[in-house]
């Protein structure tokens, strides 16, 4: 069996997921990439966006983060985001008001930074809401 690689997604509140597993996707503000067993070390600010891990019997589990950091080291893969959840944890409701949030703070925005950083925030959530609603429909 092929060695994984340990994942840890923390957001300021709690440790969101904690395991050793096959690969993992981030996103990183230069694009995504995937980290496995013996990954060159290196950091990178993340953009909002989604991490998935894939366990070792390919599996697959999605959290939505929202900023902060990833750091690969011998150990594993650390991603310490400013706001991170399964998407389980998203009620239609939480994320419809959300949507609507951050469109309002793509609208307000000022400067062609706070726009295209408002409106990643924007294509995350709704890619969150296509994601979830293709979630709930697997499960039925």
């Amino acid at each position: 069996m092929a060695e994984g690689i340990k994942v840890e997604i923390v957001s300021p509140e709690k440790l969101v997921y904690s395991e050793v597993v096959h690969a993992v996707s981030v996103p990183g503000v230069e694009g995504y990439f995937t980290a496995m067993h013996d990954h060159a070390p290196f950091m990178t600010p993340l953009r909002p966006g989604f991490v998935t891990v894939t366990s070792e019997s390919g599996q697959s589990e999605t959290f939505y983060v929202r900023g902060g950091f990833a750091d690969v080291s011998p150990e594993g893969l650390t991603v310490l985001a400013e706001e991170a959840s399964g998407l389980a944890d998203f009620s239609q409701v939480e994320l419809e008001a959300e949507i609507k949030a951050a469109q309002e703070e793509l609208e307000r925005a000022a400067s062609m930074e706070e726009k295209s950083y408002a409106q990643e925030i924007v294509s995350a959530l709704l890619n969150l809401a296509i994601e979830g609603g293709q979630a709930q429909r697997r499960a039925w």
